[in-house]
């Protein structure tokens, strides 16, 4: 699930060898369930190997079966690893399960290059309409949709309220400006500021990665993907405001050494109360808790600040989430079976778990995590959604994003540097 996010991220690398691969061949069927009693199996590929979602899938299989006795839904559960080598392996052989995880954006768009993906558009059009705009984007490319999802979230600062009062912060900052006063103070306090897995290298993109939302827009983003062009003033820029903070050394000591989940890294300085401050998606609760003794209600989460003079807007989040792709040749019954676990009653269900934040539209009051319920609540009236810069783009420039920003952090490149290496690296794609 979401904890791992960063590990479904590296699906991309070896997903790329699905280009050029055909679909697997689905035996037909109706995925209706009346009108033939003709048995037909779908093979769906998850990622759902805990729970409660592990056991929630596996209800919902059954009363589909039994609603559908000509349909088995052949559900296979993989931990991320072992669901990228299988995918990878699998597709080698030039075959894709009939319905299968996907996180969208870039990998997404090679796989729909390379023939592997159904066009969803016409037959979920009735029901597609009931997603929000920001959970569908990741999807949906030249106006049609080819994945449909089931979860969605957002990254932002969540902090020890406790370590704030004691460094004399009242509230959350809500400019970049305030937000560097807001980490000396917390220094000045004997606090150690933010918590940083720099040995993982993907969470110090997102800094760089809102910084550039913040400055530079959305749109400035959407448009250097098109020219492959990130060395624009704007996006130097988002790097000066990094270093600005780097400059300030907030991280905890041995932070270029530290994993995310590690009993020593970024989840556990957090949850052990250790730092004030992790940027960090919707999962982080779960993961402090984990790795360390979590806060509880000295818990809280506000939103990437603005950037003054910035072209962005602060009701532009960013994040991700997952849904399920289509074999191309899947049988009728793989989108019929989406359909069913995509109904507002069935996925309501999936969020009251707690397992999942709302993906359609009217759901948010089902989350009951007082925090997460801010993250819905932000989600629904977001103005602009970006998806993680590692999966938005191709898996090798998602990649030199993540290595350039760790340098940058690291003291090893400059906000220029930056730029250009992500510029030489989107061209020679």
């Amino acid at each position: 699930m979401s904890l791992n996010r960063r590990n479904m991220v590296l699906l991309a690398a070896a997903a790329l060898v699905l280009a050029g691969c055909g679909g697997q061949g689905g035996t037909s069927g109706t995925a209706s369930g009346t009108a033939s009693a003709a048995k037909v199996t779908v093979e769906w590929w998850n990622i759902s190997t805990t729970e409660p979602l592990k056991s929630f899938w596996a209800q919902k299989v059954k009363e589909y079966q039994a609603a559908h006795p000509n349909v088995t839904i052949k559900n296979v559960p993989i931990e991320n690893e072992a669901f990228k080598a299988k995918l990878s392996t699998v597709a080698q052989s030039g075959k894709t399960p009939d319905l299968y995880s996907t996180w969208g954006g870039g990998v997404l768009k090679q796989q729909i290059d390379a023939g592997l993906v159904k066009d969803l558009s016409s037959e979920a059009a009735t029901w597609i309409a009931d997603f929000t705009p920001a959970a569908l984007q990741a999807y949906q490319f030249d106006r049609k949709t080819y994945a449909i999802p089931t979860d969605i979230g957002m990254v932002g600062f969540w902090y020890n309220k406790s370590l704030f009062t004691k460094a004399g912060i009242s509230e959350p900052p809500a400019t970049w400006t305030a937000f560097l006063e807001d980490v000396t103070k917390l220094k000045n306090a004997g606090v150690t500021p933010i918590a940083l897995a720099g040995k993982e290298k993907w969470p110090g993109h997102y800094y760089w990665a809102y910084l550039a939302m913040r400055v530079a827009g959305l749109d400035a983003l959407k448009q250097a993907a098109i020219d492959d062009d990130f060395t624009k003033p704007d996006f130097v820029a988002a790097g000066t405001h990094l270093k600005e903070l780097v400059d300030l050394q907030p991280f905890q000591k041995g932070f270029l050494g530290a994993g995310y989940s590690t009993p020593d890294g970024q989840a556990a300085t957090m949850g052990n109360g250790k730092a004030a401050m992790e940027l960090m998606g919707q999962w982080a609760p779960v993961v402090e808790k984990d790795s360390g003794k979590g806060l509880g209600k000295d818990l809280g989460f506000f939103g990437f600040p603005a950037v003054d003079g910035g072209k962005g807007s602060t009701g532009d989040v960013f994040g991700g989430g997952g849904g399920y792709a289509v074999g191309v040749n899947a049988p009728p019954a793989a989108v019929d079976f989406l359909k069913y676990i995509s109904q507002k009653d069935v996925h309501r269900a999936a969020v009251e778990t707690g397992a999942l934040l709302p993906v359609l539209k009217g759901e948010e009051e089902a989350v009951k995590d007082p925090n997460l319920a801010v993250v819905a609540q932000t989600l629904a009236g977001a103005t602009g959604f970006q998806l993680y810069l590692d999966q938005a783009y191709p898996p090798a420039v998602g990649q030199e994003v993540n290595d350039s920003v760790a340098a940058l952090i690291a003291g090893a490149k400059t906000p220029d540097q930056v730029a250009k290496a992500i510029t030489e690296t989107a061209k020679s794609e």
